[in-house]
């Protein structure tokens, strides 16, 4: 019973509070347009409050899943001082903007401040190369800085594994800096090949499953469908609790239609589920590279790239919803938000939910269809 009312504490929180800043960033446009605002509302349903402002009914309202702002002319034309309708059209689109717009800005400061407290940023300088991999094969060295790859400049460790991976083994063009000179190497990735669960450990030293990478990406979301989410694991009997590189090799020795059976332990519960890996393949240039120094500098340089990929993330999702990349069937309505919302685990993951949620509101909103 506490968990469940902690679950809906948590969801009533951050859908009413970014509710809340959206249709503020409305409300106080319209007010600095000089647009009458008949009514301020947080929820639907039942109103719980209600106060007459001199212009403008206040209004919380029982189900927090949206709100709204009443502006005199919004609906129909108005000859009223102060309607919608009579204010020019930059005005307008200001008001209606407003609210995406302050989605927006708040989920990317709220990001921001998450990598910046919270750093574990790694340079492109290399600091070993794995022996037998195209890396060494072709001569880069420890100490080299990778500055390009296939002519696209690269400046943290995700730009590079986005390239390598996406070359399909074909041959790639990577400058790099030594001692001050620039040399220029070409080769093809290497191929690894593994088995994959889809499952996303939550630290090196924990099989406690998390559903998202770094960035906020879901990885391989198929598991995650049949219950995998926020557990720890247990494959064919064995007890791997914190031993992550047992669950690794049990992977990499099972076959291609081998299925393992898997204990999941979620609370108080024990799931039983059979799954079958799948074959994946990723190419890599066999590089380790250096973390980057932990020092205000490289922790604000690090957040704004980080917080850029962010910002760019939720409209590939989009480019790839149009391109039928993904399915209609992954979109979220507020029931599928509120379940996730409620699956949270401590301030952090929240917080990152409550920056990722407000971020895919503020775009959406500022789509052309409703």
């Amino acid at each position: 019973m506490i968990v469940f009312l902690i679950s809906v504490l948590k969801i009533v929180i951050l859908l009413g509070f970014l509710v809340f800043i959206h249709e503020l960033g409305h409300f106080l446009i319209a007010k600095w347009c000089k647009v009458k605002v008949k009514e301020f509302a947080i929820g639907f349903g039942p109103v719980l409050f209600s106060k007459q402002g001199k212009e403008t009914k206040y209004q919380i309202r029982a189900i927090p899943l949206g709100g709204f702002v009443s502006m005199e002319g919004e609906e129909e034309r108005s000859e009223e001082e102060g309607a919608f309708n009579k204010v020019s059209i930059p005005k307008r689109i200001a008001i209606v903007s407003a609210g995406g717009l302050v989605n927006i800005i708040f989920a990317l400061i709220v990001y921001m401040g998450l990598q910046t407290a919270t750093p574990n940023n790694v340079t492109t300088t290399v600091d070993s190369c794995t022996s037998g991999y195209s890396a060494e094969s072709v001569g880069i060295m420890p100490g080299d800085t990778i500055k390009k790859i296939n002519g696209k400049s690269v400046k943290k460790q995700s730009d590079i594994n986005k390239i390598i991976n996406s070359s399909n083994g074909e041959v790639v063009t990577i400058q790099i800096e030594r001692n001050g000179e620039q040399l220029e190497y070409k080769t093809a990735p290497t191929m690894l090949e593994y088995n994959s669960t889809g499952i996303y450990l939550e630290a090196e030293n924990s099989t406690k499953i998390q559903g998202f990478d770094s960035n906020g990406n879901v990885i391989y979301d198929w598991p995650m469908k049949l219950g995998f989410k926020d557990g720890t694991i247990e494959p064919n009997g064995v007890n791997i609790e914190n031993n992550p590189t047992e669950l690794s090799n049990i992977l990499q020795n099972s076959s291609n239609d081998e299925k393992l059976n898997f204990t999941v332990k979620r609370s108080n519960e024990e799931l039983s589920i059979d799954i079958t890996p799948i074959k994946q393949k990723k190419y890599l240039l066999g590089v380790k590279l250096k973390p980057a120094d932990k020092n205000f500098a490289n922790n604000i340089y690090y957040a704004v790239l980080n917080t850029g990929d962010f910002a760019f993330s939720i409209v590939d999702n989009i480019k790839m919803l149009f391109t039928g990349r993904v399915s209609t069937n992954d979109l979220m309505g507020p029931v599928g938000i509120s379940s996730v919302v409620a699956k949270t685990n401590g301030l952090q993951e929240f917080i990152y939910i409550l920056a990722l949620i407000s971020l895919s509101l503020g775009v959406t909103n500022l789509l052309p269809f409703p």
